[in-house]
């Protein structure tokens, strides 16, 4: 996968080197016009992973950008009207992630999201505790982080 990915970097950079136009849009335009062309001429090649992974990792990342945005706007909220919505609890997340990059990478997206912080990680990595501060169902809650931000990392990483 890093093959190809450096492969697609470095006709990126020709492309911007032969069109001498330095914007960023020319920048992304050149990275998925090689893209296109090295998925191309890849078909039936062993190093196809990387081509699947790409929009994977792209829509992980408007997917975040969402629920970033969403939970900023919610606490923000909750900031500047003079009632608290908060409903602060404790989960207990069982994890599905078993390596400690994929436990890591989830913990860290979880905490960069306004409203969430992880509080530990059971000693036997088997499930993360996470203080919620817009706890409306326990449940609930589990069920969005696996469905949303667990599977799609688990898509990316494995």
């Amino acid at each position: 996968m890093l093959k190809q990915f450096l492969i697609n970097l470095l006709l990126t950079f020709v492309w911007i080197a032969l069109t001498g136009n330095f914007e960023p849009g020319n920048y992304a335009f050149g990275f998925f016009l090689s893209y296109f062309i090295l998925r191309t001429i890849a078909v039936g090649d062993a190093g196809v992973s990387y081509f699947h992974r790409i929009p994977k990792i792209i829509g992980f990342f408007f997917f975040f950008l969402y629920e970033m945005l969403k939970a900023n706007l919610q606490v923000a909220y909750d900031v500047i009207t003079p009632n608290y919505f908060m409903k602060p609890g404790i989960v207990k997340f069982p994890l599905s992630a078993k390596t400690d990059l994929e436990i890591t990478f989830l913990a860290n997206c979880i905490s960069l999201t306004p409203g969430t912080l992880i509080i530990a990680v059971s000693d036997d990595r088997k499930a993360i505790y996470i203080h919620v501060m817009y706890l409306e169902d326990r449940d609930k809650f589990v069920e969005e982080v696996k469905q949303g931000l667990e599977k799609r990392i688990l898509e990316i990483l494995r």
